[in-house]
């Protein structure tokens, strides 16, 4: 059952690894006997840039999960009150736009949805119903959940991580046509049910060993069970990615918390020379490794170069380009703007914000014959209750 579902999927998407196919095969099973889980593990699906297959995962997913309920453009709301004793399974795209530095409200909400339905009995309290009771909504559920870039830390500590990239020249799938593969998928997905269904009492008894500790072996234990119900190869390859993949995204934390003291020291280095339009990547370079604390003298065998710091900026989509400075000096630089983004996804607390005037101050005077300036960002709101302001006849 477990090689036909491995085949199928590797027919339809090409994922990064074998150890990759083999653990969103057992993601997969695992969905089918969720009730007997304590841990609803998440399956990150990311990548660098678009078109690396992410929708094409959630496309077979969709088909071979139980009871899979797509959450793009889904309010909290509705997804609080459809997780229940036998709860969906959460397909999450597009996940960029609710953990960006936009990110509305109600996504922030989802999000705390996302971090809490990992463990079982970690229910989300809202006042509901006609008397306005605190009552409490189930949260756990497992959950895929795709997007460009890494999502937050805390759901990434939660989940297994498959790093899609695009395909290359000699890479070839089978086109996914509803017509011909939602049957062929859905079949697999019934029988799934059928072989999973009688043993969720036996699964919920397990307690296999694992190759690893803490929190990944609460997101990979589901997925060994899985392996160790089907016997036969799946238990040695379950743990075997296990391993591979839990070291991969170790070493990832590695250099990505390698990458954000980049972005952090080139914001200082910005501010310190009062915020230029664009800095010489030969003089951001220098004030890099004049840093005796940081680790960019040590870098690479020889310390930082021009070469090392363009390959740690590519993935936050930032690239040096030819710049003319005063006095007629032309050189590869980088410009400030191009940084905005980065500090505002990976380093919120570096981001600028404009200090709102002191309650009862005067508002500034308005330069002679200019209309106003319209107003940047969102307008201040006063508490409940507050001073109001005069109001004007309707």
């Amino acid at each position: 059952m477990l090689d036909e579902l491995r085949a199928a999927i590797g027919k339809y998407v090409v994922l990064p690894s074998e150890e990759a196919l083999t653990a969103v095969t057992l993601w997969v099973a695992a969905t089918h006997i969720q009730t007997a889980l304590q841990h609803a593990p998440r399956l990150a699906v990311v990548s660098p840039t678009k078109g690396c297959g992410k929708s094409r995962v959630l496309d077979v997913l969709h088909e071979t999960v139980h009871q899979p309920m797509m959450t793009v453009n889904t309010s909290p709301a509705v997804v609080f009150r459809v997780i229940g004793k036998n709860p969906p399974t959460l397909l999450v795209d597009e996940a960029d736009t609710i953990f960006g530095p936009k990110a509305s409200g109600d996504s922030e909400i989802l999000r705390g949805l996302l971090n809490a339905g990992h463990q079982r009995n970690r229910p989300a309290w809202r006042i509901s119903g006609p008397d306005h009771k605190p009552t409490p909504f189930p949260t756990f559920a497992m959950a895929a959940i795709a997007g460009i870039g890494d999502l937050p830390d805390t759901v990434m500590d939660r989940a297994v991580v498959l790093r899609m990239q695009k395909r290359k020249p000699g890479e070839k799938v089978t086109p996914f046509r509803s017509r011909y593969s939602v049957p062929e998928l859905n079949a697999l997905r019934d029988r799934l049910t059928a072989w999973l269904g009688p043993l969720r009492g036996q699964a919920a008894r397990m307690v296999p060993q694992m190759p690893v500790e803490d929190r990944a072996a609460d997101t990979w234990e589901p997925l060994v069970i899985i392996a160790d119900l089907a016997g036969g190869q799946w238990p040695a390859q379950a743990r075997a990615a296990c391993l591979a993949m839990t070291r991969h995204e170790a070493a990832q934390d590695e250099q990505s918390s390698l990458k954000t003291r980049l972005l952090r020291d080139i914001h200082r280095i910005f501010a310190q020379a009062d915020n230029p339009e664009a800095l010489a990547t030969q003089d951001l370079v220098a004030s890099l490794l004049q840093d005796a604390e940081a680790p960019w003298a040590e870098h690479g065998t020889k310390g930082l170069n021009a070469y090392h710091l363009s390959n740690l900026l590519r993935d936050f989509n930032i690239s040096p380009a030819n710049h003319r400075f005063d006095k007629g000096r032309q050189a590869k630089a980088y410009m400030r703007n191009r940084f905005l983004d980065a500090w505002a996804r990976n380093c919120p607390d570096l981001v600028e914000v404009a200090p709102e005037p002191e309650h009862g101050a005067a508002p500034a005077r308005m330069p002679q014959n200019r209309p106003p300036a319209a107003p940047a960002g969102t307008l201040p709101v006063g508490p409940p209750g507050g001073p109001a302001g005069p109001k004007r006849a309707l």
